[in-house]
Formats: structure tokens, C-alpha cells, sequence
């Protein structure tokens, strides 16, 4: 295990801007602003700033102040942050939280006060954490999967090192969303001797052998949800179809890759009030700058390309689980979580936020992680 610092070259700074200088946006599709994708004229505002007053300085020297690290991990270089707290009377829990596609570890980083210092953030002192945000391989500064696959299991083992031999926790917990829920799933599958809880806000969807006998409300939830995804799917059939194709023009363009990534950030935050309300420009650019520099917009499309791979089924899950659902999935049947968590311990909808979670609602998180782990310390 090595320390880690970010620092970006200037001279990938000083392209990325002339770069940007240089952009050309598209005529608008007539009809309403998103309606067609990206806004141009929000895009147009945020590259602006993207390419003149944002601060990119300012926001490397923020999140250095984070410790974090590199691990050889299975001969792959796995980036991660470790933030312990420190009240160390009571223990406190270690947690690995897996992040997602389109994130970075940045967009896990919201709830990390409420986690290691709760005292200060309406918690109980003796709720404590110590807290590890991997970056998933391919993703910022850990290595892309190379000859392997990206499929949750074997990253799952990958965590499972990481946590028990190289951070040397006997028992940890663990979080996940998007595509990072199926590896916080399979931790807890794979050692339960070693997981002492499973927390989830993207429950788990059943396997497929384990979708007969429907409920009707089942069969509902699930019928509801399609129609909200109705037109929203292209993105993951290009992504698991033809990802270079894609990634060529994002990974040269910092334009396209703003316009990729923003609109999903819009959209699966719940729309336009809740975007500003969770997403400030800086944070928008923190994370296109942390794909940019890296180069690794193409590795993240492993996460889908290398889905076809995933063959495995997903393992009943028997560790102690507590679920909140987020709002995006409001409506998910507890029923239909138990199909793969059979030891469901507390269950609850959250009243708001979106897709992400921790980001956007990370005190709501944080307090129901608090009332569910607090009976399985010690």
C-alpha cells in the first residue's frame, strides 16, 4: 500500500482548456430544453466555466486532503480513500462503499462526515466508521481490467483483499450503488464471515431463476419502472455494444464527454430541481475533469461492455441487511429485495433524493445506516 496525491499534469490542464476554446455545439433539435439530450445552452454555460474561471487547482488541493492510497491488488493497481475516524472508543465499523457509473469516488465523499464524526452531524458519538472508497477498475486512477472482465464477483474478491488483508479489518460492512450494489452484494455473498452487515439504497433485483410467482405488487413495481426507463436505455446499449466506437469521441472531446455525462446526471438525479440542488458546476467538473485527465471514460464502459461475462448467479445474500430505497426506485417491494437478502433487518423508502444516493441525500443515508448498524456493534 502506497500513499496516493492527485496531480494532473499542467499540460493536460492547458489542452483541456484550448480544447475547449476550440468547441463546436450543435444547431438545438426544436422542441423543449433536454428534450432531445443535453441542453446546448446549458452545456454551453457549463464549458464556459469548464474552460476559464473554474479552479481545478482549488479542487485537487481539496480532495488531496483526503488520505488516499494505491494497492496491488491481484497485480492491478487499485486507487482507494480511507478515511478513519477519530473517535477510535467505541470501535468504530470499517465500510467500503462502491461507487457507480457515470461517478468517481467523489460522489461518495458527501457522506463521509456524518460517517466518521456523527457527533457533529446529528448523530451519536458512538456511531462511528472508518470509511473506504475504492475507485472501481477502470475507473480515475485504478487500473482498467486489462485481459480480465469486469464482472462484480472477482471485483468483489478484489475488495474483499483490500479490506481484510490490506487494511487488516477482521469484520467490515458494505455499501454499494448502481454498479457497484452488485459488488457490495457479492462481498457479503461470497464472506459472510467477514461482513457484518449489508446496507443498501439500489436493492438488489432477483436473478433471473428467482423471478417466477410474482407478486401483483412485484409485478407492478417492476411494470412501473419500465415505463419510467422508456427511451432512457440507448445509452447501455451503446455502452455494452460498441464502447470504443463511443468512447473515441468522448475521450477526444471535451465537449462530448460533458454532454454524455451531464445529461445522466440530470436525468437520474430526478430532474432539473433536483440536479441544481445536488450538483454544483464545481462538482459537475470535478468529475468530468477526473475522467478527462485519467483517459478513462472508455475503461468505465467495461462496468457494461463486460456484462455478457457476468454469468454467475447471484448468491442468496444471509448477512444482517438494512435497506433504504432511494427515491428513484420508490415503490420497491421489500418482498422482492428478499428474493436474494433473507435476513432483512430494517427496510425503509426515503422521502427524496435520486439515483445518487449518498450525494444527494447523504444525511438520510448516513441516519439510517446509524439505526441499522447500531445493534450489530461490538
Amino acid at each position: 500500500m502506497e500513499p496516493f496525491t492527485i496531480d494532473i499534469d499542467d499540460d493536460v490542464l492547458v489542452d483541456l482548456r484550448h480544447r475547449i476554446a476550440r468547441r463546436r455545439l450543435p444547431a438545438p433539435t426544436p422542441g423543449a430544453p433536454w428534450s432531445a439530450g443535453t441542453d446546448p445552452v446549458e452545456l454551453e454555460r457549463l464549458l464556459a466555466y469548464w474552460g476559464g474561471p473554474f479552479d481545478w487547482r482549488s479542487i485537487e488541493r481539496s480532495l488531496n486532503a483526503i488520505p488516499q492510497f494505491t494497492a496491488d491488488l491481484d497485480g492491478s493497481r487499485v486507487h482507494f480513500a480511507w478515511i478513519r475516524a477519530e473517535r477510535r472508543d467505541p470501535a468504530p465499523v470499517p465500510i467500503i462503499l462502491s461507487h457507480g457509473w457515470p461517478y468517481t469516488f467523489a460522489e461518495m465523499l458527501p457522506i463521509v462526515p456524518y460517517l466518521v464524526d456523527p457527533s457533529r452531524h446529528g448523530g451519536l458519538a458512538g456511531d462511528t466508521f472508518d470509511v473506504v472508497i475504492p475507485s472501481l477498475p477502470g475507473f480515475g486512477f485504478s487500473d482498467a481490467p486489462g485481459e480480465a472482465h469486469f464482472v462484480a464477483n472477482e471485483i468483489a474478491e478484489q475488495w474483499h483483499a483490500l479490506m481484510h488483508d490490506v487494511l487488516g479489518y477482521e469484520r467490515y460492512a458494505s455499501y454499494g450503488e448502481d454498479v457497484g450494489t452488485w459488488v457490495s452484494d457479492w462481498i457479503a455473498a461470497l464472506h459472510p464471515e467477514s461482513v457484518l452487515g449489508l446496507f443498501a439504497t439500489h436493492a438488489a433485483f432477483p436473478s433471473e431463476e428467482r423471478r417466477h410467482d410474482l407478486t401483483e405488487e412485484e409485478t407492478g413495481f417492476r411494470a412501473w419502472l419500465d415505463s419510467r426507463w422508456q427511451g432512457e436505455s440507448a445509452y447501455s446499449e451503446l455502452q455494452s455494444s460498441k464502447p470504443d466506437t463511443l468512447a473515441a469521441g468522448l475521450n477526444d472531446s471535451p465537449t462530448g464527454l460533458a454532454a454524455w455525462l451531464v445529461e445522466k446526471f440530470r436525468t437520474w438525479s430526478g430532474g432539473d430541481d433536483a440536479y441544481r440542488a445536488a450538483w454544483s458546476d464545481d462538482d459537475v467538473l470535478t468529475t468530468l475533469t477526473l475522467y478527462w485527465a485519467t483517459q478513462s471514460i472508455g475503461t468505465s464502459f467495461r462496468a457494461y461492455f463486460d456484462d455478457r461475462f457476468d454469468t454467475a448467479p447471484m448468491p442468496f445474500v444471509d448477512v444482517p441487511v438494512g435497506v433504504a430505497v432511494q427515491h428513484g426506485e420508490r415503490g420497491f417491494p421489500r418482498s422482492y429485495a428478499a428474493r436474494t437478502y433473507r435476513d432483512i433487518r430494517a427496510w425503509q423508502q426515503l422521502p427524496s433524493g435520486g439515483h445518487f444516493t449518498v450525494k444527494q441525500s447523504p444525511h438520510l443515508v448516513a441516519a439510517a445506516m446509524h439505526e441499522f448498524f447500531r445493534p450489530l456493534r461490538g
